[in-house]
């Protein structure tokens, strides 16, 4: 397989990437390719400080980089030498199986729909979050690639999420949910109405609208959303992760006993921080566009970057987008069957 890495991308540019790109090719031999796209100079630069000269790497110098300040449709008609334009191009082009990138989100999300459109039976594309539960991990989808969307969207959302939770997390039947502001069919607004029947005419395991709090308390396997509410939520969700722990550590420091509990409980700790932890999901693929894309957090370390790599790696292997295909096509046959019966 063969991964296109934005190089330029993120808050901390080639120094985190390029070390996340080291410590993936190391771990993970089936990627057989690595174009690490950006800046030659300063690539190069980071490779030699990491003594890393892996004859799978190859370097795609380009001249721009997207700023987080640049608006997406514009930087991406604007800027054709950046570093998230030449790695979908690549994609494009056949080169590359998948894209990742920790830069400015919508330019990544403009350029794959531009250049590499949507799949077949798809109107646009959602980025699909895995977040962490007590007892399993779901998918929120959308995460915040199209805030707009409408009912028709969502559906798609639920079918797509569906598929990477089969598929890639390895769930039999994944139940499907719809945020909404309350559990009856009757709540929320008039678009969530119209998702609701949607569902649950649908042959997707869906279990009905569920609350914020359901999340956790009583998790599915899905979350369907549009992008406005799923980023609020997945933004609200890592900076109460951050708070907890810093809550944690300031109650923990107030005494001696309590710090020696604390040591005690250091590996269960150390555990929940890393079920919570951003760094070890990688990142999110964005579903529906006619290629693979994965979207890092702007902030990532080498660890989240390796991580993002893999997720890159399990799309490809589990043949994702195909199955999306399939399971539209299905829907789509099935309810045109239906409607002379119902007219």
């Amino acid at each position: 397989m063969k991964i296109a890495l934005d190089a330029m991308g993120g808050d901390f540019g080639p120094p985190n990437l390029v070390a996340g790109a080291v410590m993936a090719l190391r771990e993970y031999r089936q990627i057989k390719k690595l174009y690490l796209v950006g800046d030659s100079a300063g690539i190069e630069s980071e490779l030699h400080e990491h003594q890393c000269n892996d004859s799978r790497i190859e370097i795609v110098h380009s001249t721009q980089v997207v700023e987080m300040s640049d608006r997406a449709w514009t930087a991406v008609r604007h800027k054709k030498d950046s570093s998230v334009s030449r790695a979908v191009d690549l994609v494009k082009r056949g080169q590359a199986d998948a894209i990742v990138t920790a830069g400015h989100t919508g330019a990544a999300v403009a350029a794959s729909m531009i250049k590499l459109r949507t799949l077949p039976g798809i109107d646009r594309p959602g980025i699909a979050a895995v977040l962490p539960t007590e007892t399993n991990v779901f998918v929120l989808i959308d995460a915040g690639a199209n805030i707009d969307a409408r009912p028709e969207h969502l559906l798609q959302y639920a079918f797509m999420g569906s598929v990477y939770s089969r598929h890639v997390l390895g769930y039999k039947s994944p139940t499907v949910g719809l945020v909404s502001l309350g559990e009856e069919d009757v709540k929320g607004t008039e678009k969530t109405k119209e998702v609701f029947k949607m569902l649950k005419k649908s042959s997707l395991n869906f279990v009905g609208n569920i609350e914020g709090r359901h999340l956790f308390e009583d998790p599915v396997e899905v979350v369907v959303c549009d992008g406005f509410v799923g980023n609020v939520i997945l933004k609200t969700c890592e900076s109460i992760a951050v708070a907890i722990f810093k809550w944690l550590r300031h109650e923990l420091d107030r005494s001696k006993w309590r710090m020696a509990g604390a040591y005690l409980a250091r590996h269960a700790f150390k555990d929940i921080k890393n079920k919570t932890n951003y760094e070890e999901y990688g990142g999110s693929p964005l579903l529906g566009v006619n290629g693979i894309c994965i979207i890092a957090h702007g902030a990532s370390s080498p660890l989240a970057i390796k991580n993002a790599l893999r997720v890159a790696a399990e799309s490809i292997e589990q043949q994702v987008n195909p199955h999306i295909v399939e399971e539209i096509r299905r829907y789509n046959e099935t309810t045109a069957s239906l409607e002379p019966a119902l007219r």
